[in-house]
């Protein structure tokens, strides 16, 4: 390289340098999260995700290492592992016991309870999400909607009487992000995922069933905004995941919150994989509409919540699941299924050891396109 050449390209390194601010090691422009303060482990696993799902998808179970078929708080444990010999690479888990009114000994207990969990998920190289069953904060009552609830959303937002006890639950939330730290001393990323199903009926944040279209996008703006501005929260990707009522990308984008307020781009579908219920090309259809939407606006895509109860199909891994993620042009970085209840025999969406599908979880486990704790590296760094 010739003198003036040299010259030339250390005046644009310089230049380039001197346009960006670092931050932990990434430029300002590299930031890929809505979080513009993100922790430089959470920009990782946001970039290292969206890396991965081009060649394949996470596996995911709820509660994976809190309980199983049959057993309860074994640390270190889960009936994935017992089956084909690794840990789910994306472990769900869910904030309501800690947004409840608790005593404090309770809420202590509970709050410690999930920092472990998420702690060794952390130290094993795998990922948390978090779903918020939450309980309606106006009558402390349960998180589905009832006949005689009231309208809630329209009450917890700003300007609502109970505005003041949302931002409490809030509070927790933001307290319990920041006290999640590895050994290392740097904090946890986690998938944050509020308001689940919002499509749906049947929660009381349904819309437009319990709430208007105007007051849901209230209710989610500001949940996002005072979590990251408001209260410092910068170890979050925040997730967005309806339930399956839409049949368009203009139905799903109806109460899409804009790409300001999402990170992730999800669904939840139990009903088109149902005897009864809808159908695989439904199924194949919805997953269609989701991908395509994130990779357009490049947002990470996941299936949130899938499964069908008891896992009638013995081959179902490979025959269902694997061949409509495989074929169809899809980017998911995870698929989730639902918990194995450890006190309800029949109440499982992942095999345990003597399960009719345990076989074939194993090739499903085996096939190079699946991706498991065990295979999934380093999610952290860059």
């Amino acid at each position: 390289m010739n003198i003036n050449r040299l010259f030339l390209s250390i005046l644009l390194v310089l230049s380039f340098l001197g346009s960006c601010q670092t931050k932990e090691g990434f430029y300002a422009d590299d930031n890929p999260l809505i979080t513009e303060n993100a922790t430089n482990k959470t920009m990782a696993l946001f970039t290292n995700m969206l890396e991965l799902s081009k060649r394949g998808v996470m596996f995911g179970h709820h509660d994976a290492y809190l309980y199983g078929h049959s057993w309860k708080d074994e640390r270190g444990r889960s009936d994935v592992n017992d089956v084909c010999g690794s840990h789910p690479a994306v472990h769900g888990i869910d904030f309501a016991s800690i947004t409840r009114q608790l005593t404090p000994a309770k809420q202590e207990a509970e709050e410690a309870r999930l920092r472990e969990c998420v702690g060794d998920v952390y130290k094993d190289g795998g990922i948390t999400t978090v779903t918020w069953h939450f309980h309606n904060p106006v009558c402390d009552g349960g998180f589905y909607y009832k006949d005689d609830s009231m309208a809630v959303v329209p009450m917890i937002i700003p300007g609502g009487d109970f505005h003041h006890i949302y931002k409490d639950k809030l509070n927790t939330i933001a307290s319990f992000a920041k006290s999640l730290r590895g050994d290392d001393g740097e904090l946890i990323p986690i998938i944050f995922r509020p308001y689940h199903e919002y499509d749906g009926d049947w929660f009381w944040w349904g819309v437009p069933h319990h709430c208007t279209k105007e007051d849901f996008n209230t209710l989610w703006t500001f949940t996002i905004d005072y979590l990251k501005d408001s209260m410092g929260v910068n170890n979050f990707i925040y997730a967005i995941s309806p339930d399956c009522k839409f049949n368009s990308r203009e139905e799903f984008l109806e109460y899409y919150p804009g790409d300001k307020y999402v990170d992730l781009i999800g669904m939840d579908n139990y009903w088109d994989l149902r005897p009864d219920g809808g159908s695989i090309a439904n199924f194949i259809k919805k997953l269609k509409i989701v991908s395509d939407i994130a990779k357009e606006k490049n947002k990470l895509c996941a299936l949130t919540e899938t499964g069908i109860e008891g896992i009638p199909e013995p081959q179902w891994w490979t025959k269902t699941l694997l061949k409509t993620l495989k074929e169809n042009d899809l980017q998911l970085s995870y698929v989730m299924v639902w918990r194995n209840a450890h006190d309800i025999a029949h109440h499982h969406y992942a095999p345990y050891p003597g399960h009719a599908s345990e076989e074939d979880f194993i090739v499903f486990y085996n096939d190079p396109f699946t991706i498991f704790q065990n295979t999934i590296g380093d999610m952290y760094s860059r």
